[in-house]
Order: structure tokens, then C-alpha cells, then sequence
């Protein structure tokens, strides 16, 4: 595997009881990159994200991270590696304050997440960085403020925030901006924009704007199998992309 490949596939597969929900996907992911992974309703998209990360063991294929062949490893350990999909470390406790969240996310890098006999003044050496971090996705002002009160496009942020603190090498973003206001949208999009400056990114997302935005890669997915691939300009015009997305609306509204 070349250098600027940080992420492959090789025929991942995976069937359920006879049905295949991925066939056959060969992805390569180039460092530095954002990738999007687009397609209609039921064309394998998060069934292929909780491959990479293990929530779901592969029928046949093999993945690739950095040159290494992951297939069969714990999903700790590839999260550990540097594969980081954002809510494995980010689902964020509502009652902890904005800062607080990310301050766990860095405990858990530097393995003390658990030791809660301890007091919360030894916590306080990570607050410089904890701030850092929220002024990088725009939350400092937010700091002090009890998570179940943030508004949901900002809660967003936040769980980016809590990934960034482990340092990921590649992030995971599973349709960063469902459910999303424009407003919103638009900051998400600047967000990712920036925290893929110095690492990789390969998300699912539906938002057809924000792909065409963001991406420099899109793999497109139907049925189970790769449909297209390259950039927007390329695959926005695909006949079989807009057939796929056309007959996904028509038997939608059937």
C-alpha cells in the first residue's frame, strides 16, 4: 500500500443470512484528505463505517490502516491506532459541563478516565488544553455551560471537540450534519474544513452542499456495491449516480 494511502478495503464484504449489505468495496482513503462515502437510503453506508471500526466482524475482505492489516482487531485498538469514529469517544454526558467534556476526552488519552477515587484538582492541568480545544470548534464562551443546555448544532461541535482531544490520525464522521439548520450547517462545515487541515477525514453525509463543499473524494454506494468515484464534478454528473438517486426517490414516494 502507497504512503498516501492511510485507509483500504479489499472486497469488504458482509453479509447478513444470505443478504449482502456490503459487495465487494474497495476503498482507498489518501492522507491528508476529505472522503466523502455518499448513496441512497440502504446502499451500505453505515454498514461499512461499523466495519471499519469493528461494530460489526467482517464476512470476507480485508482492511487496511497505515499499511496494516486491522480486519480482525478490537475495536479499542483501532481506535487506539489513531482510527477514530467521533461518537466511540464522544457521546457526551449532559450534565458535565462543556469543558468538563472535553476534559474526559483527554483523560481517556492519557488512560486515567477511570480513576475516579482521585480528586478533580489534578484534572485541572488539562483545562488549558481542554479550552484550546473548544476555541478550535468555537465553543469557549460555551465553556462553563452544562452540555444538556447547548443547542443541538452546538452539541455537534462539541462531540468533534471530545474526538480531537484523542488525537485522532483519521476521523469518522457519520452524517455530521443531520437534523442541522442551515446556520448550523455552515458551521460544521468550517469546522470540519479546519480540523482536517492536519488529518484525515472520511464521513457519511446526506447534504449534498456540504459534500460538494468539503469533499476531494466521493465514493458513491448503491446497493451494496461501489457505484462511482472522483471528485463532485465527475460523480455529480454520473448517469448511474442520478439514476440511483432518481429510482431511491421514486420508490420512496411510491
Amino acid at each position: 500500500m502507497s504512503d498516501d494511502i492511510i485507509l483500504e478495503t479489499r472486497g469488504l464484504t458482509k453479509e447478513f443470512k444470505g443478504f449482502v449489505a456490503v459487495d465487494n468495496v474497495n476503498l482507498k482513503v489518501k492522507r491528508g484528505s476529505i472522503h466523502a462515502l455518499i448513496g441512497p437510503n440502504g446502499a451500505g453506508k453505515t454498514t461499512v463505517f461499523n466495519l471499519l471500526t469493528k461494530f460489526l466482524p467482517v464476512t470476507s475482505g480485508q482492511i487496511l490502516y497505515n499499511g496494516q492489516d486491522i480486519t480482525h482487531q478490537a475495536a479499542a485498538q483501532t481506535a487506539r491506532s489513531g482510527m477514530v469514529r467521533s461518537f466511540q469517544i464522544s457521546a457526551v454526558f449532559p450534565h458535565l459541563t462543556v469543558l468538563e467534556n472535553v476534559r474526559v476526552g483527554l483523560q481517556r488519552r492519557l488512560g486515567t478516565s477511570f480513576h475516579f477515587w482521585k480528586s478533580e484538582r489534578t484534572l485541572y492541568s488539562l483545562n488549558e488544553e481542554a479550552m484550546s480545544l473548544l476555541e478550535a470548534v468555537d465553543l469557549s464562551a460555551f465553556a462553563k455551560l452544562q452540555t444538556i443546555e447547548l443547542p443541538y448544532g452546538r452539541k455537534r461541535a462539541l462531540e468533534i471537540a471530545t474526538t480531537l482531544a484523542i488525537n485522532p490520525e483519521l476521523m469518522l464522521l457519520d452524517e455530521p450534519t443531520q437534523g442541522m439548520g442551515h446556520e448550523d450547517v455552515s458551521r460544521v462545515v468550517e469546522l470540519i474544513r479546519k480540523v482536517a487541515a492536519n488529518r484525515t477525514v472520511l464521513m457519511v453525509e446526506h447534504n449534498m452542499n456540504v459534500v460538494s463543499n468539503l469533499s476531494d473524494t466521493i465514493t458513491v454506494l448503491a446497493r451494496g456495491s461501489v457505484l462511482a468515484e472522483g471528485p463532485y464534478e465527475t460523480v455529480s454528473k454520473d448517469p448511474r449516480v442520478l439514476e440511483a438517486y432518481v429510482g431511491s426517490t421514486e420508490e420512496q414516494h411510491a
